[in-house]
């Protein structure tokens, strides 16, 4: 399933002219089957190893093209980093105050504001934005003790 994802993601670069290198490949495929949101230097360090010529500049001009070609949403959240994240459909974020984790939530009746706020404002709405903050299982856990 996720090498399909992989596949299509690279049928979607070819398709607007993005040559895809084995550096490109590789933080696409990191991407979309990491679970995390994970900052550049995430990336960067994952795959290090692999690619030992590769800078942290290569990852974010990368990660440029590919939310260029709709294929991911930086997320900014109050700290210095972006997140960057491979989900496109719509979908909302809950994270953690205390290690940042980030775990994607979908509640359907929320994209219903939409459609009230356009009814009572006349706009027309395009997106909306709302993330709920709190303390995951693990950081809760680690209080306990």
């Amino acid at each position: 399933m996720e090498n399909n994802r992989v596949n299509q993601a690279i049928e979607v670069l070819k398709s607007t002219g993005v040559r895809v290198t084995p550096q490109r490949y590789a933080i696409l495929e990191y991407l979309l089957t990491s679970l995390g949101h994970p900052t550049a230097d995430e990336i960067y360090r994952a795959l290090e190893d692999k690619f030992p010529n590769m800078s942290v500049a290569t990852v974010y001009n990368n990660l440029r093209v590919f939310k260029e070609a709709g294929m991911v949403r930086e997320l900014t959240y109050g700290d210095a980093s972006s997140r960057f994240d491979a989900n496109m459909k719509e979908h909302y974020h809950v994270i953690c105050r205390e290690c940042g984790k980030i775990v994607d939530f979908e509640y359907p009746p929320l994209f219903q504001v939409e459609k009230e706020a356009e009814e009572k404002t006349g706009f027309r709405v395009e997106t909306h934005r709302m993330e709920f903050y709190g303390v995951c299982n693990s950081c809760q856990k680690e209080k306990v003790v």
